[in-house]
């Protein structure tokens, strides 16, 4: 394996470096008091990935198994429990626990046992924010046919 081609080609580096500070305020807060919070979009990395801090806050959620074909995803547990459908079974896993999901890997996540926080990690970076905010608008309004294209625009198949 080798380096991949260079994504700036400048003799001298630039000032383009991207800082976001712990006190960020969620982008997207659920009706059951899960947030969303954008470290950095695919639009701040060159499209290169997108990582999100994602808090539970309590009662259990999270999606059931399902992949994408376009992106990787990747889990880091910062605080709490997480539960990680690897494909076979449902892995409990802690904070400092890491799961990484290869396109079309099957998977799914919730938390168990209460509040968690984790970093979501997508390769390359899609514009996973649409699906964030469409879940929290209430998708669950959508009929059948606009719920499965609205899935398929934001490439989530469903076991």
């Amino acid at each position: 394996m080798s380096y991949p081609p260079p994504l700036y080609d400048g003799d001298s580096g630039e000032v383009s470096a991207h800082v976001v500070r712990a006190d960020l305020e969620p982008a997207v807060a659920y009706p059951n008091g899960n947030k969303v919070f954008y470290l950095a979009r695919g639009t701040e990395t060159q499209g290169t990935f997108g990582l999100y801090r994602w808090e539970f806050a309590g009662p259990e959620s999270g999606p059931r198994a399902h992949f994408h074909r376009t992106i990787t995803e990747s889990f880091y547990v910062l605080e709490g429990t997480v539960t990680i459908f690897d494909g076979t079974d449902w892995v409990k896993t802690r904070a400092g626990d890491f799961a990484h999901v290869p396109a079309g890997g099957i998977h799914g996540f919730r938390n168990s046992d209460g509040p968690a926080k984790m970093l979501l990690h997508f390769a390359p970076g899609a514009p996973r924010e649409a699906y964030f905010e469409g879940l929290a608008a209430g998708i669950g309004g959508f009929d059948e046919d606009a719920y499965a294209r609205f899935m398929r625009e934001h490439d989530n198949h469903w076991l």
